[in-house]
């Protein structure tokens, strides 16, 4: 599905990116992304006014309209009573996955769950719902959801909701009310709960969706291998057919290479670590980590000449340091028109259910078995050994926030994850992580985004959030 509801950047093509992973520690503007507006928010320097911020706004509020006139709709039409509770369902889900992000990013929002069609302007005004009442919406849109929705789909309907995707979201909307703001401890139960229920049997769960992760981790990736036993729920993405390719991947490659148009609008942050003046997040992976020669390239072979183009840089220490460039995009069909890029952007995929379900057990119960197991799995995959019993739940967590980093990078996940986490004291980790990644304008109130100066005076009855006065 695409989230497309009004022209210009769409959330999973190119917004999210401009207008939400530029903010974190691992991605920053590159020479191509000349936007005032990108560049200000990347360092935490923007403003109620910003474009980024009103267009996620606005985009997933247009998605949010759609699903209502679904909802509405849809009852009315005469036609199969199967299929026609699988679009209500299906509408439900995406419905949902629109609030979660607007949640988590905005806090309060208004909650429209009718198919609006006023005369009158001011009756268009809608005052903010408090979040709990948002995610008891969420919770309620994919549960209904998971009741009717098939476990898998054959052509041409592969790709659309389906009922493990639905409960995936739900054990990852529980996880985030237990984690922060809201600290609700309890939803740590129903996170294990539900998680277990989409983790296949052969991993230790009761799930029948038949998910799996794939041995080759680039073939989580790459358009050849798409919609893999691995997806859950991804935006689907189509090369050189009414324009519907992933704009993403010509984003990260550098400008210059001959035949390989690119314009290196998206780069890998770097910060001084220690005595190193070039660190990144390429540089947390371990030695051997499968994970990292996928997620990252150091140059593109032009397809015109065959020679390598990349970056060097002199840094004494770290010998032979050199840019590297983001790759989970990279579709090698389309290299003459890298912006219709067939690769799809994952919103939730199995190992992400694993890590979520690692977490909420040891949040609950601590370093448990069950625990252990979920991550290990990962990290076997990725070429790495196990992570051994003795760990303390506070270690663990650290475990586990780490590998969600390095197996989640670059797919909209990171500032997600920055705003829920926290230490052992259960404070939030947000200000201090990004100030030590160099974003050191970085305070309390960049936990919520502004609400849009625009909708605030268009509509009288929203409030701004705490800072942003």
């Amino acid at each position: 599905f695409f989230l497309n509801a009004q022209p210009g950047q769409t959330p999973y093509n190119v917004l999210f990116n401009t207008g939400m992973n530029m903010a974190g520690d691992d991605e920053d503007p590159g020479p191509g992304a000349t936007n005032p507006d990108v560049r200000s928010l990347s360092v935490l320097a923007h403003a109620s006014t910003n474009l980024r911020v009103f267009e996620i706004w606005q985009q997933h509020y247009s998605a949010v309209k759609r699903a209502n006139v679904a909802l509405e709709k849809i009852p009315e039409i005469d036609f199969d009573e199967t299929l026609k509770a699988r679009l209500l369902g299906e509408a439900k889900a995406l419905r949902a996955l629109f609030y979660f992000n607007l949640v988590r990013l905005y806090g309060d929002v208004p909650l429209i769950t009718e198919y609006q069609k006023f005369v009158n302007a001011a009756d268009y005004a809608v005052a903010r719902t408090p979040s709990t009442e948002v995610y008891a919406q969420i919770e309620k849109d994919l549960t209904e959801a998971a009741a009717v929705l098939p476990a898998s789909y054959s052509s041409p309907d592969v790709g659309r909701v389906t009922a493990g995707a639905a409960r995936a979201l739900l054990a990852k909307v529980y996880l985030t009310k237990a984690s922060l703001p809201l600290n609700l401890h309890a939803n740590y139960v129903e996170a294990v709960r539900i998680a277990e229920e989409v983790i296949s049997p052969a991993d230790g769960g009761k799930g029948m969706y038949g998910y799996a992760l794939q041995e080759d981790y680039s073939r989580v990736f790459l358009p050849a291998y798409k919609n893999n036993s691995e997806y859950i729920l991804s935006a689907q993405f189509k090369s050189n057919s009414m324009s519907q390719g992933n704009s993403e991947s010509s984003r990260t490659i550098m400008s210059g290479v001959p035949g390989l148009p690119g314009n290196y609008a998206h780069m890998v942050r770097y910060y001084k670590k220690g005595d190193d003046p070039y660190f990144s997040i390429y540089k947390l992976y371990a030695q051997g980590d499968k994970r990292r020669d996928v997620t990252f390239v150091r140059h593109f072979t032009s397809p015109s000449n065959g020679r390598k183009y990349g970056i060097a840089f002199t840094n004494p220490p770290v010998p032979g340091d050199s840019v590297v460039f983001w790759n989970k995009l990279w579709d090698p069909d389309v290299l003459s028109t890298p912006a219709q890029s067939a690769a799809n952007v994952h919103i939730i995929r199995y190992s992400d259910v694993l890590l979520i379900h690692a977490e909420a057990e040891n949040e609950l119960n601590g370093p448990t078995a069950k625990a252990y197991k979920s991550i290990n799995i990962v990290r076997k995959r990725a070429g790495l050994p196990d992570l051994e019993p003795g760990l303390s739940k506070d270690e663990f967590r650290e475990a586990v926030y780490l590998d969600r980093r390095l197996e989640l990078c670059f797919e909209y996940s990171r500032w997600f994850d920055l705003i829920r986490q926290k230490d052992a004291s259960g404070k939030g980790t947000l200000v201090r992580n990004l100030h030590e990644a160099g974003k050191t304008n970085t305070t309390e109130k960049n936990y919520l985004y502004p609400i849009p100066q625009s909708e605030l005076d268009n509509n009288p009855l929203l409030t701004q959030n705490p800072g942003w006065e």
